[in-house]
């Protein structure tokens, strides 16, 4: 029967196990945690490890507990008490020496964490071994692996960065030589020992310390070679062969070991076949990486001495070439892409032109592996039975071959690679094309192939390519009516339209084929003609400028019939088309377009206030954004003195956008994709959408007052941006009314702030703080000494409270760049505009005004800051939070250290170790007098991180540290 000391805990980890209530399993996860780091934890541990009733599974949630509380509480123990520790860490591992392994290797961790810990203890080694005896080898051994993996991850140890350096030269330099001695004799002892995988485990993990030379000259090496053909053995042999690759990679320093393992390496390549033929995917893994990691390590000996090492390319090419199963190849990707990267340098030419017969046999090899599988019938559809994520995988690998392809482009040339390609679509035309029917098309895998390698290799092709396109483009059109065929060939013509762009007698057979898959049966393969056609349209554009009123008509015929995606596609190809019309005649095609699409806004706007359901209003949505990609695409120059055509025709539709966005208020998507609309025809027309200002302002405003949605304060920014001091074609007037107009928008959000927790808008305060960035980058000179200052920063402080990422961030930011206005570095910038620096006169103003507002709101601050990074904030959050805080202390040194000092002192009694806070405190005063700002940051960061661990937010809240509500009067 368990004990009573440790009954609580074998009840929560049963209820964990078990089927009941969410909340009791919360309740039972909160019970852990805190056990976790209680001190009762040290004795439970060890009495669970002890107890011969309890389950593995519980001893081996003691072990992993005794491992935290040895990492981060080991303080909670006196000094005098820790030999008493390790020798009864090294009983526990005694009894489990033979397993389970998960418990014995925590049990290794816990005595390693320990030992590094426990300066004092000189002999680890020696003692280990004598406490462990002889027949306890494997725990052992595995003591010897863990050691070099957990010293050098000691960044999460309680030690100084002093402490720690010496403790890991004591640990691991001192005995480097002392455990390779070791390891041989044991190696020596017995033929098991010698294909023991906790002996090649040791030997990978030592090779953290142990020169890749040592273990090379020594008769290890034969061992981790010999234990390649056994079957226990093989995968740790491998990842030892790869670790002593990696200790090889600077060649010259290395080159003597390189010439000893590279005979050894090559000399497995019969290992190849074997493994091939025995059809062991995993044994083909392994001997795959064992070559493919050789060549990464030994690149750049490889472009050097290409007689001498091709031997190991033509070995990593065999591995691919065997790989009947597609499940290793992609093992070699890195190595062909960085060998492709070294051969390309004029320096390695030689080795360009020696190696070029070997990427050529890879061409033939990818595009070979790039075939669908056979199936029963050349028109089977199913061709992976059923299995959808057999297949999606075999998709993602595809492009990734496309990859390689690529590579090979670049060391034997595009047209050489587009020549196989092409000889192969022609065999196959020759042998199978009369063959082929409207319900069965044969072989069809081996023409579709060459169309995927085709279309992978076309981002390489120059648009004067003369010698293969020409030929093969007349074939693509005239492919059998297959579904996979149609679809590869469109999406190959998509792929080669800057070429088409240069070769206009190629433009209506392709447009032709491509219009015609938009009436295809198969919903693939009129998506591949969308795609298709507006890669047509962006680069043809020139081309079909002519022929803008016919394309009118298919859009309007084939837009409806499409899915969203497909619609944005063909819109965005026929808007290039329309951006190629001459500047008299971009009004006239706007409208013969667009109108049709505010035809369609206005019915689906009244059919979505009128119905129940959501279906009518993502289909608003989405026609809102067929609108914002022509405002996207079409932009012409005008002189300042002409009327901007595209302008014209915005301010014509704007009634519509404002009636739509003020009868959707409780609709954020659809506020969104209107905002969109709105923000992207400033971005497009910059200063000529002035005459649009004092409409959209006003909409903005009142939008924002009444839906309280973040969008409308993210088209703010972009007016707040395009129209800033020392614009081209802003007069000062309009630069002060946009910034009253800022000025109103962040009164209504503090007024949004005033009654809604930040919990509540998390959105709308990203948006508000990225406005207020901006804000402080152009317009400093009047945000800074504004009425609003003092409220905007107890705003971000209160905004604090949140724990979503991005929010956060923001904020974070804001009051970073805000701080800085303190200071004699200002996050202030005039480049790119007529802006000035601020007078050394306005600079000091600025100055005290913040420093100001910082005395009275320092404190909060600093609380809010530290809360944060103790006990909610996101980790990727932690970096800027101490930026504030260091900003903080360059500020106001004295101030913030007893803002700190303070805040340490509110927080739950028993969490902060003793001396520890004065510790701290000593640490930042002697980092900021050396004017160490990194190791400041490490300091605030590892305190912080420290703290984190030990503890946990308080059920009953953090009394006093608990934020404010904020309140804005204004």
């Amino acid at each position: 029967m368990a004990s009573d000391g440790f009954a609580p805990v074998l009840a929560a980890l049963t209820t964990m196990q078990s089927s009941v209530d969410q909340s009791q399993k919360i309740q039972a996860h909160n019970f852990l945690e805190g056990f976790q780091k209680s001190h009762d934890a040290w004795t439970s541990t060890n009495a669970i490890l002890v107890s011969p009733q309890v389950p593995l599974e519980t001893k081996l949630f003691a072990a992993t507990t005794l491992k935290g509380k040895i990492t981060y509480d080991l303080d909670q123990l006196p000094r005098a008490s820790l030999p008493s520790l390790r020798d009864t860490i090294l009983s526990r591992l005694f009894d489990f020496r033979n397993g389970p392994r998960p418990i014995r290797t925590q049990l290794c961790v816990c005595l390693v964490n320990l030992a590094i810990q426990m300066i004092e203890w000189k002999d680890v080694l020696s003692f280990v071994g004598s406490r462990l005896g002889s027949d306890a080898g494997d725990c052992i051994l595995e003591f010897l692996q863990v050691l070099p993996e957990e010293v050098t991850e000691g960044r999460k140890i309680n030690l100084t960065e002093e402490d720690l350096i010496s403790r890991t030269k004591e640990l691991l330099e001192d005995n480097a030589r002392h455990v390779l001695a070791l390891l041989v004799q044991y190696s020596k002892s017995s033929p098991s020992a010698a294909l023991n995988p906790r002996l090649l485990e040791c030997i990978s993990s030592w090779l953290r310390e142990i020169p890749a030379a040592d273990i090379v000259n020594s008769p290890l090496l034969n061992v981790i070679v010999n234990a390649l053909s056994s079957e226990t053995s093989f995968e740790a042999a491998i990842d030892c062969m790869c670790a002593i690759y990696r200790d090889t990679r600077e060649v010259d320093e290395s080159f003597g070991v390189i010439q000893i393992l590279y005979p050894k390496v090559v000399a497995l390549q019969p290992k190849i076949a074997e493994a091939a033929d025995s059809q062991d995917a995993d044994v083909y893994k392994g001997i795959t990486r064992l070559f493919a990691e050789a060549g990464e390590a030994w690149v750049v000996m490889i472009a050097r001495l290409p007689d001498d090492f091709r031997g190991l390319v033509e070995a990593i090419l065999e591995c691919c070439a065997r790989d009947q199963d597609r499940d290793a190849i992609s093992l070699t990707f890195l190595f062909w892409t960085e060998f492709k990267q070294m051969i390309t340098v004029e320096k390695y030419q030689r080795a360009r032109t020696k190696y070029g017969d070997l990427f050529a046999k890879l061409v033939d090899i990818m595009i070979k592996h790039l075939e669908f599988p056979s199936a029963d019938r050349p028109d089977e559809t199913d061709l992976f039975g059923g299995d959808r994520g057999q297949e999606e995988k075999f998709r993602e690998f595809r492009h990734a071959m496309g990859d390689v392809l690529k590579d090979c482009c670049e060391v034997i040339t595009v047209t050489e690679c587009l020549g196989k390609a092409f000889v192969l679509i022609q065999d196959w035309v020759s042998t199978y094309a009369s063959q082929a029917t409207a319900t069965s098309v044969p072989h069809w895998q081996q023409l579709e192939a060459p169309l995927f390698a085709m279309r992978a290799m076309g981002r390489m092709v120059s648009p004067e390519e003369s010698v293969v396109l020409h030929q093969v483009i007349p074939l693509i059109v005239q492919i059998p009516d297959h579904d996979k065929l149609r679809f590869q060939a469109t999406m190959a013509l998509g792929r080669y339209t800057e070429w088409t762009a240069q070769h206009p007698e190629f433009l209506q057979q392709q447009l032709n084929f491509v219009i015609a898959g938009f009436n295809h049966p198969s919903g693939e393969v009129v998506r591949a003609s969308a795609l298709a056609f507006r890669f047509f349209g962006t680069d043809c554009r020139r081309l079909l400028q002519d022929h803008c009123v016919q394309l009118h008509d298919f859009y309007e015929s084939a837009l409806d019939k499409l899915p969203q995606v497909s619609q944005d596609e063909l819109t965005e190809g026929v808007s290039y088309v329309v951006s190629a019309q001459p500047p008299d005649k971009i009004y006239t095609m706007l409208k013969l377009y667009c109108d049709p699409l505010m035809e369609r806004l206005k019915i689906r706007a009244n059919q979505a206030r009128n119905e129940q359901g959501e279906e009518g209003k993502h289909v608003l949505a989405d026609t809102l954004v067929l609108l914002t990609i022509f405002i996207t695409n079409v932009q012409r120059y005008y002189p300042a003195s002409e009327e901007n055509q595209a302008v014209k025709y915005c301010q014509e539709i704007l009634p519509v956008l404002f009636a739509i966005a003020q009868n959707f208020t409780d609709r954020v998507d659809i506020l969104e994709k209107v905002c969109r609309c709105w923000r992207t025809m400033i971005l497009s027309y910059r200063t000529a959408v002035l005459p649009l200002l004092p409409a959209l302002a006003e909409q903005l405003a009142s939008g924002f007052e009444n839906s309280r949605a973040g969008c409308f304060l993210w088209v703010t920014d972009a007016i707040l941006r395009e129209f800033a001091d020392g614009q081209e074609f802003v007069d000062p007037n309009t630069t002060q009314a946009i910034y009253h107009f800022f000025e109103q928008q962040a009164v209504a959000f503090l007024r949004v702030m005033n009654q809604m927790l930040p919990s509540d808008i998390p959105d709308v305060i990203e948006d508000f703080f990225r406005l207020l960035v901006d804000a402080l980058i152009y317009y400093n000179h009047q945000l800074i000494p504004a009425a609003i200052c003092g409220p905007t920063l107890s705003a971000a402080i209160s905004a604090l409270v949140l724990q979503q990422q991005d929010p956060l961030i923001v904020t974070l930011h804001y009051l970073r760049d805000f701080l800085s206005y303190g200071s004699e570095r200002p996050a202030s910038s005039s480049f790119g505009n007529s802006m000035s620096p601020p007078s050394h006169s306005s600079a000091t103003e600025y100055q005290r005004i913040v420093r100001e507002l910082v005395a009275t709101q320092g404190e909060a601050l600093v609380q809010r800051v530290l809360a944060g990074m103790m006990f909610s904030f996101p980790r990727d959050c932690l970096q800027d939070a101490a930026g504030v805080l260091i900003a903080l202390f360059e500020l106001m040194p004295q101030e913030t250290a007893l803002w700190f000092r303070g805040t340490i002192a509110t927080l739950p009694v028993g969490t902060v170790k003793a001396g520890e806070a004065d510790r701290v405190m000593n640490n930042i005063a002697a980092k900021i007098q050396a004017g160490d700002l990194r190791k400041l940051r490490a300091v605030l960061q590892d305190f912080t991180t420290s703290y984190r661990r030990r503890n946990v937010a308080p059920r009953d809240g953090l009394g006093s540290l608990e934020p404010k509500r904020f309140r804005y009067n204004g």
